[in-house]
């Protein structure tokens, strides 16, 4: 059995990660999980949603305090994103816990990873070359918006990756005038309904273990507030890369 304090360090070390960059919670927590603590794909998906959605609600009452929400966003995302946790969930069910279903977790989230980690590569190159186009219609951001949240509820349910660096790509490219700070604040609110639906779901089928959330818990709490305040003492370009490179790294060994 793995010692509480290797969870612990696991939630200093993401937390940390996440004070200082904004992502990584779910595309480094997750594999931490199946990788260096042997939990099972499924309960590793399960836990660290419940773990997200906790940490994530404080980042939310936070930015909703300081009015840095835009709740509109928030409604088209969470209008795609529950009806696509929603799906994954009831077909996970249908699966049971079975090798096939470990295996189908495994894969997803290698690929979610690979596909996270040109996102936080290229973040910068994506935001110049957008702002040179022409902004979308407000019916098709709109709409563009929900499909944008049904993939990341499907994601999300199967993975708990996807939310993060993949979203604030997508919504980057779609509101360029919007301005970061917003759009963060946005990302986070969203993924605490997102978490709690789809966490919620992996709870009533077993797949979650609150013994390994306390634990992260009281290693991600410190590590977060210990991130934030080093925010900015380092290269934010040195930053990306090392954890996108870092996401590349366990993607390719989660497939």
């Amino acid at each position: 059995m793995v010692h509480g304090w290797v969870y612990t360090l696991s939630g200093l070390l993401v937390g940390f990660l996440v004070g200082m960059t904004g992502v990584g919670g779910g595309s480094l927590m997750t594999p931490l999980l199946i990788l260096l603590c042997g939990v099972k794909p499924q309960t590793a998906v399960g836990t660290d949603l419940i773990y997200a959605a906790v940490t994530k609600l404080v980042g939310t009452t936070l930015n909703r305090h300081f009015g840095t929400v835009d709740w509109r966003i928030v409604g088209w995302l969470m209008a795609g994103s529950m009806p696509g946790a929603l799906i994954c969930l009831i077909f996970l069910h249908h699966m049971g816990a079975s090798a096939s279903t470990a295996h189908l977790i495994h894969v997803v989230l290698g690929v979610s990873l690979l596909i996270t980690a040109p996102a936080i590569l290229f973040r910068p190159y994506l935001q110049a070359w957008v702002s040179k186009r022409a902004v979308f219609g407000e019916a098709r951001v709109r709409g563009l918006t929900v499909l944008l949240g049904l993939i990341l509820g499907g994601m999300v349910a199967l993975s708990s990756v996807g939310a993060g660096a993949i979203g604030m790509a997508a919504l980057v490219m779609l509101y360029p005038k919007t301005p970061m700070r917003t759009l963060v604040a946005v990302d986070i609110a969203h993924a605490v309904p997102l978490a709690l639906v789809a966490g919620g779901g992996h709870w009533l089928q077993g797949s979650t273990d609150f013994y390994v959330v306390a634990w992260l818990l009281s290693g991600s709490i410190p590590g977060i507030l210990l991130g934030t305040t080093c925010a900015g003492r380092c290269h934010e370009g040195l930053q990306r890369w090392v954890l996108g490179l870092l996401l590349l790294l366990i993607g390719f060994r989660m497939i």
